[in-house]
């Protein structure tokens, strides 16, 4: 049995902390643009449509454009996440596991293990 080295555990928690770190920041970019994309419309149909002016209030108005802000946040966290985790174990890999794609097959590797 291996033994875990107090050195590699910290520099695994610093790889886990950038990558968080690197998830948070586009999840707020992702929310950013969601905010300004969704309020825009909705602002404006409110103003406009006398339907919307009726039956849409300020809190209506405000739950519509969290919610678009709050999906893209998580979708975009997650995405970056994935994306990190596939690239790492794709680096961490042996070497004899990261050539597995067939001879002529225009790809390096596999679609399910490339960065």
């Amino acid at each position: 049995m291996s033994t875990v080295t107090r050195a590699h555990l910290e520099q695994r928690l610093a790889l886990a902390k950038r990558c968080s770190r690197e998830a948070n920041l586009a999840g707020v970019k992702a929310a950013a643009v969601a905010t300004i994309a969704s309020a825009v419309p909705t602002l404006a149909s409110v103003r406009m449509l006398p339907w919307a002016k009726a039956n849409i209030n300020p809190t209506g108005q405000a739950l519509i454009i969290c919610t678009a802000a709050g999906m893209a946040y998580f979708v975009a966290a997650d995405k970056k996440i994935l994306s990190l985790a596939r690239r790492h174990s794709f680096e961490n890999a042996p070497e004899h596991l990261k050539n597995t794609s067939f001879q002529g097959a225009g790809r390096p590797h596999p679609a399910f293990f490339r960065p």
